[in-house]
């Protein structure tokens, strides 16, 4: 079995980026202090006392999942705006997009005799339709309780997000992403991983922030989970993280109902909140390869 790659707090982007091509993801040792994990526990603990344990086998029967971290955990919006973690994301997203935007907020609990979750590929919510060839996603687990691997942690298989797409793991092909509450376990949309089985008594606690390319649909959506009278009160910068802005020069517009003359048409999202639209990048329709590739323009 191999092991899961640690790098320390103070990595630079272009490691991590090289790490996670070369086996699919990494650890970041202790990129949050106590104090910060702390707080988060304090803002999520109601809500997971409060909420349901799982009713199917993928999701888990012993775990509990809370969304819309980003309404929920002021804590949270730290850890999806993070420089390191935003840094690596842009270099490992950016050849597929624009920009990119948060895909995917969650709270997970695994209980005591929780059993240990099927491997897959995050890149499978939107089907077949994606060629392999373009990278979906950018995915963190940040470690809020220890993990271990008699407690849950994360299983993980390196290098497989190289692999045959029909290739299953074998046992001793897994590894498990045991970390200390701090750290973070950054990873691709392609990579093999799934949660681990916890035969302890101590629940495990994770927030899972996930990134994908602008142009996807969110697997969490954001203008739900998140509307606009809540999203008001958040920094812009994460607004625009969560969607709230247009993807390329005309994706994500909005209009405004009412009678003529009355509110807006083809309206950037930014508007909502009295803000300028960020300028998109721009691309020259003249120089178009044999791929039917559009090429950024040098100005």
């Amino acid at each position: 079995m191999t092991g899961i790659t640690h790098l320390p707090a103070d990595t630079s982007p272009e490691k991590i980026k090289d790490v996670i091509e070369d086996q699919g993801g990494v650890i970041i040792d202790n990129l949050i202090s106590p104090d910060k994990i702390k707080r988060i526990s304090e803002e999520l603990a109601p809500y997971l006392e409060a909420g349901e344990f799982g009713r199917e086998d993928f999701g888990g029967f012993q775990t509990k999942r809370i969304g819309a971290l980003m309404a929920k955990s002021p804590e949270c919006h730290d850890l999806a705006l993070h420089p390191l973690v935003n840094a690596a994301c842009d270099l490992t997203l950016r050849p597929y997009c624009d920009s990119y935007q948060l895909h995917f907020t969650q709270a997970v609990s695994i209980s005591k005799d929780e059993g240990a979750q099927t491997l897959h590929r995050d890149r499978g919510v939107w089907g077949p339709y994606l060629n392999r060839s373009i990278e979906t996603q950018f995915s963190t687990i940040w470690a809020i309780s220890e993990f271990t691997k008699e407690n849950g942690a994360t299983q993980f298989v390196p290098g497989s997000h190289k692999w045959d797409k029909n290739r299953t793991a074998t046992e001793d092909e897994i590894a498990y992403a045991e970390m200390s509450p701090g750290s973070v376990l950054l990873y691709n949309g392609t990579v093999f991983h799934g949660g681990g089985a916890n035969t302890t008594d101590k629940n495990r606690l994770g927030v899972l922030l996930h990134y994908t390319l602008n142009w996807l649909r969110q697997e969490e959506n954001q203008y739900l989970s998140c509307p606009p009278d809540i999203a008001a009160k958040l920094p812009s910068e994460l607004r625009r993280l969560m969607g709230y802005s247009l993807g390329g020069p005309t994706l994500g517009f909005y209009s405004t109902p009412g009678a003529p003359g009355e509110g807006r048409d083809l309206a950037p999202p930014e508007y909502l909140f009295g803000e300028k639209p960020r300028k998109p990048r721009i691309f020259d329709t003249k120089r178009v390869d044999a791929n039917f590739n559009l090429h950024e323009t040098t100005e």
